[in-house]
């Protein structure tokens, strides 16, 4: 292979990866019966208007509904209407679709079931702060968490604690109709309590819980969601409220399936693939310096695989943002990753977001090769200043080597691939 068919090939791994978890593949399989009352679809996330359109043309009878996705991602339906709202910071949009929601499920009955369709992206997409708090408050507190450095599983608890419909509240407004959550993954480890901040899943965790968190991330909440976190007025649904007892979770897609389906790729072309893991976390810098290491004791070593070989990995990463760049987990993993290779190995990389959005930018990821700092240097691009400056995405788009795929319609969460030759 030369470096151009290098890349391609990653790609091709990606692509692959992305297809598995596409919603008219993986929805139809979990279809319910057909209710002897009303069929209600609702949902959010960035999948899932494609999920309602999978639902949709699979279903034998009548429907209604309405889900919210992220802008762009909307797809047409018949019975189904599409909304759409912001990611990853909430706005009106999103508020306005959050209260339809609960709207829509009143005054259901037990023969009636509600079927909800959540993927990755949910949390922003359905704002509906506690009374008390508004909008803006909600807004400030994602932004604060977003440059924190929490993983997903600590951002989501304070979201559950300041929301009026995640943390089981939409399920327990559609009591005492039946609710089946189908749902597509993209938190490491695949608890529905964390995706989207299970809007429909009962929440062990608590307030304080959440208190702690802020504290340990130094988030400066408004006074007023302080309030409601140590009053414990905030408390969500717990998993054995009996409102919960006729809802029930199935999950159609997940981060190891992707992986599984990029490991097909590289078989098919004589490479062995080795998935080290589907829910690995931590600072992207941080991440990319240990695989970075195992990367070379492979080529060097030939331990503890024998080259060559692709190293498969997901899960979510995070960023601590100290400077004033575009962010980006996937390409900042990417930019720490080249610098601990520095050219040392026959080492090519691609790490993307299978939504096609790495950080708030419409970039899914990147790739580097064994000449990316060479590069780099060659156009007077300073790698290690722009780790500094979280600035990863300016740094690959100007090497060309950003990958850009538009809406995927689906979220698996980070796709990552280490080819060593």
């Amino acid at each position: 292979m030369n470096a151009l068919d290098e890349k391609l090939f990653l790609r091709q791994m990606f692509d692959a990866a992305v297809a598995s978890a596409q919603p008219a593949r993986c929805i139809v399989p979990y279809l319910p019966d057909v209710p002897h009352g009303r069929m209600i679809v609702v949902g959010a996330g960035k999948a899932s208007a494609a999920m309602a359109r999978a639902v949709e043309d699979h279903w034998p009878g009548t429907l209604s509904g309405l889900v919210v996705t992220q802008y762009g991602y909307a797809v047409p339906c018949r019975s189904i209407e599409i909304l759409e709202a912001a990611h990853p910071v909430a706005d009106e949009a999103g508020l306005r679709a959050a209260r339809r929601m609960l709207e829509v499920v009143r005054d259901l009955t037990p023969q009636d079931l509600v079927l909800c369709l959540i993927s990755g992206g949910g949390s922003a997409l359905l704002p509906l702060p506690l009374d008390g708090l508004e909008l803006a408050d909600e807004q400030a507190i994602g932004r604060a968490l977003l440059k924190s450095g929490a993983g997903i599983a600590d951002m989501n608890c304070v979201r559950r604690h300041l929301s009026a419909i995640k943390g089981g509240r939409l399920a327990a407004a559609c009591h005492p109709a039946r609710v089946l959550s189908l749902v597509i993954s993209d938190v490491p480890g695949d608890r529905p309590l964390d995706i989207a901040s299970g809007p429909t899943v009962g929440d062990p965790t608590t307030c304080a819980d959440a208190l702690a968190i802020v504290s340990r991330f130094g988030i400066d909440l408004p006074r007023s969601a302080f309030d409601i976190l140590a009053s414990g007025r905030g408390e969500s649904i717990k998993p054995h409220d009996p409102r919960l007892a006729a809802a029930s979770v199935r999950i159609v897609a997940a981060p190891q399936m992707a992986l599984e389906a990029a490991a097909h790729v590289a078989r098919s072309a004589g490479l062995t693939p080795y998935i080290l893991g589907d829910a690995i976390e931590g600072e992207a810098r941080e991440v990319a310096k240990v695989l970075g290491a195992m990367a070379l004791q492979v080529a060097h070593r030939n331990q503890p695989f024998e080259p060559p070989c692709v190293l498969l990995s997901g899960g979510e990463t995070t960023v601590t943002v100290r400077g004033a760049g575009r962010g980006g987990r996937n390409v900042e993993f990417l930019l720490a990753l080249a610098l601990a290779l520095d050219g040392r190995a026959q080492v090519h990389a691609l790490a993307a977001d299978t939504d096609g959005v790495d950080g708030q930018e419409p970039i899914a990821g990147a790739y580097i090769a064994p000449d990316t700092l060479v590069r780099a240097r060659a156009l007077a691009l300073d790698a290690q200043q722009a780790l500094a400056d979280n600035d990863a995405h300016a740094f690959f788009e100007a090497l060309g080597d950003s990958i850009v795929t538009g809406p995927t319609f689906t979220n698996v969460n980070d796709f990552r691939a280490i080819m060593v030759r």
